[in-house]
């Protein structure tokens, strides 16, 4: 298979799109591949010739999202003041709330694991290469970069998953300040 074909691009976009909405509704340890196929409107070997299981899928179309987060993530300033939330951080808890109910299942207690690992591993990845090109708080010279960025990478995915599986949850702005008060001390 050519992934560079249009029709392959535009079959892997449906299954992308698919799964992310059915995932918004239910675990993905319950979809499978044929309510994929159904979903997406497409037949059964088609969702196989792209994609071996639902976690592989799952995986593939939350690549948008971990990009989404990562961005946001490496994009504070340093030089923001202590009281001010930088723009990137209201924008990336913004995009938790706006997209609650999916998150909720894929960072939830029940939530996909792979998920969780490839966003914690990107973004790790991506903050120590930050930090390694000098977009690193001050006060820190001793601990080694990739520490720094793990540490920061679990913090902020800690406190996501809490925030957005709580059952009454604060607002995206309130919680966005309260990580970057925790993050500036």
């Amino acid at each position: 298979m050519n992934l560079d074909d249009p029709r392959a691009q535009r079959s892997r976009a449906r299954l992308r799109t698919a799964i992310l909405e059915l995932a918004a509704i239910k675990d993905t340890t319950a979809i499978t591949m044929s309510e994929v196929a159904k979903h997406a409107g497409v037949n059964r070997a088609t969702v196989y010739q792209h994609f071996p299981d639902v976690n592989a899928l799952v995986t593939d179309a939350m690549e948008e999202a971990v990009a989404h987060v990562t961005r946001a993530a490496t994009l504070c300033p340093l030089d923001a003041p202590g009281n001010d939330v930088p723009e990137p951080l209201n924008s990336l808890f913004q995009h938790f709330c706006d997209n609650a109910a999916l998150y909720q299942r894929m960072l939830g207690a029940q939530g996909c694991a792979l998920f969780t690992a490839r966003l914690r591993e990107r973004l790790t990845a991506e903050l120590a290469a930050a930090f390694r090109e000098g977009r690193r708080p001050a006060g820190f010279g001793d601990v080694p970069d990739e520490v720094h960025a793990a540490y920061l990478a679990g913090a902020l995915i800690g406190v996501i998953a809490n925030w957005i599986t709580q059952d009454a949850p604060t607002s995206a702005p309130e919680t966005a300040d309260a990580f970057w008060r925790l993050f500036r001390r």
